[in-house]
């Protein structure tokens, strides 16, 4: 089965010093090499800050959009993965490895898998 992990931070949990970044870096490469490595690995990627967002919605017919995000909230979606797994509990031990889940958060979705229309 499919999953998306979901990556979420609180930009002041996060260890600002340079070292500390540095150490940061070099775990994901691990990680991502491990899950690579093992075959789980469906692809991710990190985004920039949500200070980048913008959020749209259609109403009426009209387009709006807003700076930000959707929702106000001190954790923020900051990338995420996408994996191969047997189980929910497989995904839960991945995500359990996962660097982020140390000071952030990591929420696990199974991926919708649409039936085969032909």
């Amino acid at each position: 089965m499919r999953y998306a992990l979901l990556i979420y931070t609180d930009d002041a949990s996060v260890p600002s010093d340079p070292e500390s970044q540095q150490q940061s870096y070099a775990d994901y490469a691990e990680f991502t090499k491990n899950l690579t490595e093992s075959g789980r690995n469906l692809g991710g990627e990190a985004l920039l800050g949500v200070e980048t967002a913008t959020t749209v919605r259609v109403r009426d017919g009209e387009t709006v959009t807003t700076d930000g995000p959707f929702a106000e909230t001190k954790e923020t979606l900051g990338g995420f993965y996408l994996i191969e797994a047997g189980d929910l509990d497989e995904a839960i031990a991945v995500a359990a490895d996962l660097p982020g889940s140390k000071y952030g958060s990591v929420e696990i979705r199974p991926l919708w898998e649409w039936a085969d229309e032909s």
